[in-house]
């Protein structure tokens, strides 16, 4: 299964660039109806912009990677940003940069380097997720293991989603898929092979 990064939530970013205002907003998306939900809905808040920059990549072999110049110099906007969320491997995800004019002209380079800065910026605030394979597995250890098992786990940038206190605790977690094996090793020499994991599901998610 192909690995690839996408954004964690929506946010923004603003900039003055020679007296012009750029606004990036940014906002997961699964399908192109998603992505022109969200532009549709920045277009009419900022209704009053001299421009309003869309771009799009979606799919996990980036299928869909559409960009709009909305007005703009041809090839000045919404590729750049395009081709910059395809260069750093993002995909699922929706970008429009809004420009309020400030009156200088930036010609094509500074076009170029003003939206897909702000994109980038706006990218930044979301935070950036890659998505991966893991495994979710469940493990029982006494109180007194507790916290190294958690110590282990951690150290193969695994996740404690549950604990359950009873005689015993049972723990479950998800673990980056490849890292089980070093953790089922760890596990029993921790244990004296007393705790074991157990196979839960095969999952594909954001780190």
């Amino acid at each position: 299964m192909k690995l690839y990064s996408t954004v964690r939530a929506e946010a923004s970013a603003e900039q003055i660039i020679e007296k012009s205002r750029f606004i990036a907003y940014v906002s997961p998306a699964e399908t192109r109806e998603e992505a022109d939900e969200f532009i549709a809905s920045i277009r009419k808040k900022h209704k009053d912009a001299t421009h309003n920059v869309p771009a799009m990549v979606l799919g996990d072999k980036f299928q869909i990677q559409w960009g709009s110049d909305d007005g703009e110099p041809q090839g000045t906007s919404g590729a750049p940003i395009v081709q910059m969320l395809v260069a750093q491997g993002i995909t699922n995800v929706v970008v429009v940069v809004t420009r309020y004019f400030g009156g200088i002209l930036l010609g094509a380079g500074g076009l170029c380097r003003a939206y897909t800065k702000a994109a980038k910026d706006a990218l930044d605030a979301a935070g950036i997720s890659k998505m991966q394979p893991w495994v979710r597995q469940q493990i029982t250890v006494s109180y007194a293991l507790f916290e190294r098992a958690k110590l282990l786990i951690a150290a193969q940038e695994g996740t404690v989603e549950d604990a359950q206190y009873g005689a015993d605790i049972l723990i479950t977690y998800r673990i980056p898929e490849g890292a089980d094996e070093w953790l089922r090793t760890a596990l029993r020499e921790a244990s004296s092979g007393s705790v074991i994991p157990s196979l839960l599901e095969e999952i594909f998610c954001a780190g």
